[in-house]
């Protein structure tokens, strides 16, 4: 089997997963960040070269598969393009983009490149949440009522000051996008298209600290009829508290709860007896916050699988825009709190 030759984009803290499945799977050949210390950092700790830049990068590494993107968020769509355009195959850390149309352009230049382009959605890999989909693909919860999405987790504001980019609406984008994305797409995912969106969003817990909402309530009708609500903050006192979705339907009630979707709390299904559960892989832990399952050693298995073995996405690229389109739409239909 081929050995798949990586370049990072990106030498910050998710850059770290990444690099580390990397040198499972394939060979980390070269990484990039602005921030010199950053780079020289990685390049210790990995042994591969690294670049002041991506440009820099791309025109002196010639012989690669796969760029992965660990820049801010609002940089994900001027990297990925960059190096499509360069003739490597993409994997992306969520969100996909910050706006539809950036989105859009990564796809054109995907299928101008022949090449394919990855975005990570590491939560559909947990066992709880491959369980419930696969309940809900078989019709065992019958005819869907209503779902509940609960986001409460701890960003002090030591989060985002210590950051230079988290809290900046041009490179973060908002709460939704860089927390929460992961739920929007298993909302998505799991119960289908949104047709309308009324939402409520705030800054109640780092006023002066960040441009973006820290809280929110939002109240969605499907297509298919289902009525939805999520209630995200990251005002949780002191950690995270819960991240969970709930499915109301005739023939069922089931609730992933945990701190990270991570655990099947409730499932009371008509003539049907819960198996075994598989344990889970451990939340992504930082310096002084705790994020979501670490399943990217899946989302590498499954990239490797669809470019050597010619194997089936587990997430497209049309799903992370839907993700950003949904995001989007929030934001844009939502009232500011006075």
């Amino acid at each position: 089997m081929k050995d798949l030759k990586f370049v990072l984009v990106g030498c910050g803290r998710i850059a770290l997963r990444h690099a580390e499945q990397i040198k499972k799977y394939g060979t980390l050949v070269a990484a990039c960040d602005i921030d010199k210390s950053k780079a020289e950092e990685f390049s210790r700790k990995f042994g591969c070269k690294t670049y002041p830049d991506i440009d820099s990068m791309l025109k002196a590494e010639k012989d690669i598969d796969v760029a992965s993107i660990c820049t801010p968020n609002g940089l994900h769509a001027e990297h990925t393009i960059k190096s499509l355009q360069a003739g490597l195959n993409v994997l992306c850390e969520k969100p996909m983009a910050l706006d539809v149309n950036d989105c859009g352009r990564m796809i054109q230049e995907a299928e101008k490149a022949n090449k394919r382009l990855f975005i990570v959605k590491q939560n559909r890999f947990n066992p709880p949440v491959q369980k419930v989909k696969k309940l809900l693909d078989e019709g065992l919860l019958g005819k869907l009522y209503s779902v509940q999405l609960n986001c409460f987790w701890n960003r002090n504001n030591d989060y985002y000051l210590k950051s230079d980019w988290k809290g900046k609406k041009s490179l973060d984008g908002g709460t939704l996008f860089t927390q929460f994305s992961h739920f929007i797409d298993l909302l998505y995912w799991m119960i289908g298209d949104i047709k309308e969106i009324y939402a409520f969003c705030d800054n109640s817990g780092h006023k002066d600290i960040i441009e973006i909402e820290d809280n929110g309530a939002v109240i969605l009708k499907f297509y298919n009829g289902v009525i939805g609500t999520v209630n995200y903050t990251v005002n949780s006192y002191k950690k995270n508290m819960e991240g969970s979705i709930t499915i109301f339907g005739e023939k069922g009630t089931v609730k992933i709860g945990g701190q990270y979707l991570n655990e099947l709390d409730y499932c009371m299904i008509q003539d049907y007896e819960l198996e075994n559960m598989p344990q889970g892989n451990p939340p992504n832990v930082y310096e002084n916050y705790v994020g979501s399952m670490a399943n990217h050693d899946k989302v590498y298995e499954n990239l490797l699988d669809v470019l050597l073995k010619g194997g089936s996405i587990v997430t497209n690229c049309y799903e992370g825009l839907k993700t950003v389109e949904i995001i989007n739409r929030i934001y844009h239909y939502s009232q500011k709190l006075s």
